[in-house]
Order: structure tokens, then C-alpha cells, then sequence
């Protein structure tokens, strides 16, 4: 199915949302519970999978949901489609603080990786579906594990990220990457887990024992804060807590 053609402005910095401009007939398809508003003359609709394939029959379409279980997302996706009168508008926003970052499928060769919780929203004719890193230490090691989304069409699709996005472009090269830093990659790029060094840098660097390695030619986008990276340094556990509760030497000589 060929994607509608949307227009869109994202407005904001710390917490972004993109505004979504649909043409009568047009629909956006986002994730359950992004919307943070529309006008009136947009009609919504919660349905099991993507919309991508319109003869697609009741099995596939479960098949589809039961996919999107396996990656933590919701069952359903929100069509918004508008049925009025001239343009309307519909916006989405990131569920935590950090960046929108908009995807030119057709300029991205019709089709990229993303981590499985990386989609918004997505123009109508987009298929989602579910990929698994060809390499089984990214499974048991890989932060994020090795079930991943693919972003398919022609259109233009929204992905959010933690922190600020750096977009970065292998020429037959090596990046190694934290672990969950990963927000999406072109497929000509291979994804693997791989020893982060000796044994003397896995304990006592901080870096964790092993490192996401991207190899090959094609543009990887990274991401500076993880939601889970944020949600454990914010924890009563985090180490920004020590850091807190715990005065250096010179705050107790001060304070004799």
C-alpha cells in the first residue's frame, strides 16, 4: 500500500511532540495513548495491526497484534483519520524527555530498524513488523535484546529516542556503542554484542562487560539517555543517589 503523504512540524526541546497536517481522507497511524491533541473533524479508531495490507484477513491481523505483544507494545494502534473539511491537524507527543526524530522512508531505501520501543506515529501505508538480531549474544546481552522493530514503506515515519540523538554515518566502519544507546539503523548495518575488553576494563571501567558493535556502510542513530538508563539513576538505588547522600572529604573538613 502506498503511504499518504503527511506534512508535519515538531515543536519543542526537552519533551518534543510532532504536529501531524492531514488532508481530508488522510489517516496517521501512532501508538496507543500518544496523542496529546486534534481538531475537530478527526475520527479515530483503535485496530489490531498496521493498516499496511487491506485485504489482510482476521488471522493476519492477529498474527500482526501478537507480534506487537512479543515486543511490549500495545495490542492495538490508532488510526486518526480526517473526515472533515479541509486540513486538519493531530499531534504526538514522546512519552519521556528527549527527541522526535522524523524518517524519510523512501530516502532510507523503504525500510529501517529501530529498538522495540522506539515508534510514535507513522503515516498510513506504513508496516510494522518485528525483527531478531541475526546474532545470539545481542539476545542475552544486547540491553535491548535481540527483538527488534522494522519500519517498512514509503512514506514518513516518527520515532523518539532519551536525551539527544546523534546521527551518525558508517563507511565500511566499526562504532562500539553502550548498550540500549541504539535507536534505529539502516539494514546494511550488522548489529552484534561483542566483549567490551580485558577483564581488569569490564570490572573496574563502568562500562559494563560487553559493548553493541555496529559494522558496515549505512547511517545508525544513537541515543545520549535510555529511558532505562534514566529510570535506574533516578532510582533510591541510582548512583546519582550516592553521589547525593554521601560528602566528599573537603564537605566534612568544612563541616567540623
Amino acid at each position: 500500500m502506498q503511504s499518504h503523504e503527511i506534512d508535519y512540524k515538531i515543536i519543542g526541546h526537552d519533551v518534543q511532540l510532532v504536529e501531524v497536517e492531514l488532508d481530508p481522507g488522510e489517516t496517521v497511524i501512532a501508538e496507543a495513548g500518544a496523542m496529546l491533541y486534534m481538531e475537530d473533524g478527526i475520527e479515530f479508531t483503535a485496530r489490531m495491526g498496521d493498516g499496511s495490507n487491506p485485504n489482510a484477513g482476521f488471522f493476519d491481523k492477529l498474527l500482526s497484534a501478537g507480534s506487537r505483544l512479543i515486543t511490549g507494545e500495545s495490542l492495538f494502534l490508532t488510526h486518526f483519520t480526517n473526515k472533515g473539511w479541509g486540513k486538519k491537524h493531530v499531534a504526538f507527543a514522546a512519552p519521556y524527555p528527549g527527541t522526535i526524530i522524523p524518517m524519510n522512508l523512501t530516502a532510507l531505501g523503504g525500510r529501517i530498524i529501530v529498538q522495540r520501543d522506539a515508534f510514535l506515529c507513522a503515516a498510513m501505508g506504513t508496516k510494522i513488523s518485528i525483527t531478531f538480531s541475526k546474532k545470539l549474544g545481542a539476545g542475552f546481552f544486547g540491553g535491548e535484546g535481540f527483538i527488534l522493530q522494522q519500519l517498512q514503506g514509503d512514506g514518513n515515519a516518527f520515532i523518539h529516542a532519551g536525551g539527544t540523538v546523534i546521527e551518525r554515518e558508517l563507511n565500511n566502519e566499526v562504532l562500539k556503542v553502550d548498550t540500549g544507546c541504539i535507536v534505529g539503523f539502516e539494514p546494511t548495518v550488522d548489529y552484534s554484542i561483542e566483549q567490551a575488553g580485558g577483564l581488569r576494563s569490564m570490572v573496574f571501567g563502568g562500562e559494563g562487560i560487553f559493548l553493541a558493535t555496529l559494522r558496515g556502510t549505512g547511517k545508525v542513530w544513537l541515543q545520549s539517555m535510555p529511558i532505562r538508563k534514566l529510570i535506574r539513576e533516578l532510582s533510591p538505588a541510582g548512583g546519582n543517589t550516592r553521589k547525593e547522600g554521601r560528602p566528599g572529604l573537603l564537605d566534612s573538613l568544612l563541616e567540623r
